[in-house]
Order: C-alpha cells, then sequence, then structure tokens
C-alpha cells in the first residue's frame, strides 16, 4: 500500500496552517494518514502529542472559547471537526508578533475532513455550526487548571463574524477578558 501524504497550507496567520488528508480511495471508502511524525517535523510542527481531548455539542450555535495556556504551559494544537461542522476561530495573542489581535476562521467539517493546526501563542474557540457536533483535540502540553486562561470570543475589538447566533456560550466564557486586558503571551 502507498501511503498518502498531508496537504498543508497556511492559514492565513503566521505559524498556523490548514492540513488536508490525501485520501486513498476504493469501492470499500478511503484511507487517510492524520499525522506524521516526518511530515509534520519537515513543516516545523509539533511531532510530541501527549493529549487527546473530544468536545461534543448539542445545539447548533454554541460558542466555545476563546482558551489558551499561559506559561510555562503553552500548547500547540491540532483541531479537527469529526461529527458534524464548526467554525474554528483562532487569535494571535503572541506578545512579539506583528499580528497580535488578529483572528482567521476557518470551516472544519466531517465532511471536508480538514483539521486546523493551533501555534502556540494562539487563543482558540469555536462555533458549532450543526447540532450533534463533534470534534477532536490534539495538544503538545498537559493540561494545566493553573495555566487556563481565555479571551472573551464576543469582544467587539476583535471583530470576530461568528456565522449563527450565539447559544450555550458557558458563564465562565462570557466573563474572560477582552483584547485590551489580555496581557500578551510570551513563551
Amino acid at each position: 500500500m502507498i501511503f498518502s501524504p498531508l496537504g498543508f497550507s497556511a492559514a492565513g496567520l503566521a505559524d498556523a496552517c490548514r492540513i488536508e488528508l490525501e485520501r486513498l480511495e476504493d469501492d470499500r471508502g478511503f484511507f487517510a494518514r492524520a499525522f506524521c511524525m516526518e511530515e509534520f517535523a519537515a513543516q516545523g510542527l509539533p511531532t510530541h502529542w501527549v493529549q487527546a481531548n473530544i468536545s461534543y455539542n448539542r445545539q447548533a450555535g454554541t460558542l466555545r472559547g476563546l482558551h489558551y495556556q499561559s506559561a510555562p504551559s503553552i500548547e500547540a494544537k491540532i483541531v479537527r471537526c469529526i461529527r458534524g461542522a464548526i467554525f474554528d476561530v483562532i487569535v494571535d495573542i503572541r506578545a512579539d508578533s506583528p499580528h497580535f489581535g488578529r483572528w482567521i476562521g476557518l470551516e472544519l467539517t466531517a465532511a471536508n475532513r480538514s483539521m486546523v493546526y493551533v501555534p502556540a501563542g494562539f487563543a482558540h474557540g469555536f462555533q458549532a455550526l450543526e447540532p450533534d457536533t463533534e470534534l477532536l483535540y490534539l495538544h503538545d502540553t498537559m493540561f494545566d487548571p493553573l495555566r487556563q486562561a481565555g479571551l472573551n470570543a464576543l469582544d467587539p475589538a476583535l471583530g470576530i463574524s461568528w456565522p449563527l447566533g450565539v447559544t450555550g456560550l458557558s458563564a465562565r466564557d462570557a466573563s474572560l477578558p477582552n483584547l485590551s486586558d489580555l496581557k500578551p503571551l510570551r513563551p
């Protein structure tokens, strides 16, 4: 069997990328590689993932985020929608970045099977576009409850254009600081 390579493309902010699965298809369906240490290393991406998490969202419109971990537990992530569809947003909050405060949004769906690489120093969040949406996350750093942090996803200064009316926003996420109150990350 010939293994299929991954497709990496710039996502619009420094160091972030969209990862496409290259499928080997036949009458049974397809096979695709979702991770290859050599291909990730060639792109300068982490090759050691220490944790995998799943997020399930019952209702369309559910908004989660924007989350990150502060130093010394700053983490990179890979996110893939494995059921349903999301509008995935990452925000550059690195102290020395010329893109500080800029965001990009990508539609990740179970059908398009795309993934996004969220670099260390970015806040991450998403909105479920369909009911019963599920995500799979890979993290390069263990969860550290003392370092969990976030940015207000509804901050007008960010100007994120969420595609649906916002529902299911937790009290914690609603009380996260705005960009103007955020201390930029210094890895």
